[in-house]
């Protein structure tokens, strides 16, 4: 008698609806996905897609990713899709008015100079607080008082919808693990 008749009913697994060696997406996890992101819902305005291109590969649970973003995967193995939606403040944060300062003139100044291209509004201009941590501004006004920038994370205040597809996911090398990221194809090259 074959050994599947043998077992009780209950021990008998459907093929295609239970694989005992799937992986699923878990701590140390390289995960391989291509997605679409949409402003506040699936019929939002398009902020950026990886279809087409180079998927987005990281390391579950390195922390390299939206927290949100990483839970709303967990359990997902390959070829599966996904749609989900993540509030602002569980995404970039909400917009910070307090973020949003005047700054003199003279702070752009080189050698007595002003630089004009720099100043263009939508300019990202990096610079650094009283405590050397680096901050990148956006040039939202240019007027005779200074120069307004906002700090806030260019998504803040803006709910994020991503939908996708599991490319494939792989254990992660103990180097990988750590050194806190992939290498190889779509990771990082020492």
């Amino acid at each position: 008698m074959p050994l599947v008749e043998c077992l009780p009913q209950f021990f008998v697994l459907h093929p295609l609806r239970f694989n005992l060696f799937k992986m699923i997406i878990d701590k140390n996890t390289v995960v391989s996905l291509h997605y679409r992101l949409t402003e506040n819902d699936l019929s939002g305005e398009l902020v950026e897609e990886t279809f087409g291109g180079e998927p987005l590969v990281f390391l579950y649970g390195a922390g390299q990713m939206i927290p949100e973003f990483e839970r709303q995967l967990a359990g997902k193995s390959s070829g599966d899709n996904f749609a989900f939606g993540i509030k602002s403040g569980d995404a970039y944060g909400d917009h910070d008015p307090d973020a949003v300062v005047l700054l003199p003139m003279s702070t752009f100044e080189m050698d007595g100079e002003l630089d004009q291209e720099m100043l263009q509004i939508g300019t990202i201009i990096p610079m650094s607080d009283d405590q050397g941590n680096r901050l990148n501004g956006m040039v939202k006004e240019v007027t005779e008082e200074g120069v307004m920038l906002d700090f806030n994370h260019p998504m803040a205040g803006v709910d994020l919808f991503f939908t996708g597809t599991i490319d494939s996911l792989r254990a992660a090398t103990e180097t990988e693990m750590e050194h806190g990221h992939v290498h190889g194809p779509g990771g990082h090259h020492h």
